[in-house]
């Protein structure tokens, strides 16, 4: 009986034992695989930043700031999107707009030219406009001193200008925040004709709702603070 009791308890402790381990091991895989899915939201943010670069402006609605994004896409594919021209020539001087007029050689407006310039391809009439309006550092007309295209104000300018619910009739804000997406796109066609329901759609036309949710959610990631690589300062 002393024999077989003692092969009991033995069996008993083995039990214990590989019950722990078990324990423990799905304890560590647990861990891991939260730990996969964590570095993995930063890799997918990363291809997200790469391919549509994030603002040089700092701060701001995230929802607008992500419209901002999406226009880029569509209008100044580059790397370099704030230096770009019409056509995709590239300047170096941002101390104005760059005025310059690009014959455009392609579609319905070939023939003519274009002095649309910089991240959001504005006009040299549309961006002085604006300017006027929504640049946070004013013409000195003093010294004639134009008003700054580089990149920040390039940003400023347009963020300003989508804020500006008196002018656009609506809250561009609200409507994206009700996810309205396409709506704004039309909203907006007007101004930017490659966003669609225009004359100048292109290939990521089609796309722009899905390209806007993925740039969105990178904007959200950073202002919830769970990104590790940040957008570069200007």
């Amino acid at each position: 009986m002393e024999y077989y009791q003692r092969r009991k308890n033995l069996n008993r402790r083995k039990r214990q034992f590989w019950s722990v381990l078990l324990l423990f091991t799905l304890t560590l895989i647990g861990v891991r695989s939260c730990q996969g899915r964590s570095n993995f939201e930063p890799l997918i943010d990363q291809q997200v930043e790469a391919q549509w670069p994030p603002l040089v402006m700092r701060g701001g609605d995230p929802y607008i700031r992500a419209l901002m994004r999406t226009i880029s896409a569509s209008e100044s594919s580059y790397a370099d999107p704030y230096h770009v021209l019409y056509g995709g020539k590239y300047v170096s001087n941002l101390h104005s707009h760059p005025d310059q007029c690009m014959r455009i050689l392609v579609g319905p407006n070939q023939g003519k030219c274009s002095t649309a310039a910089g991240r959001y391809q504005m006009l040299k009439t549309t961006w002085d406009e604006k300017a006027e309006q929504y640049h946070p550092k004013p013409a000195q007309f003093w010294f004639w001193l134009p008003y700054s295209f580089e990149p920040e104000y390039q940003d400023l300018v347009v963020y300003r200008w989508l804020l500006d619910d008196k002018f656009w009739g609506v809250s561009i804000s609200q409507l994206l925040r009700e996810e309205k997406v396409d709506e704004v796109l039309k909203l907006l066609s007007g101004t930017w004709t490659s966003l669609g329901y225009g004359i100048e759609d292109n290939m990521v036309t089609d796309s722009l709702p899905e390209i806007y949710q993925k740039i969105l959610q990178n904007e959200l990631n950073h202002e919830n603070g769970q990104l590790f690589k940040m957008a570069p300062k200007p």
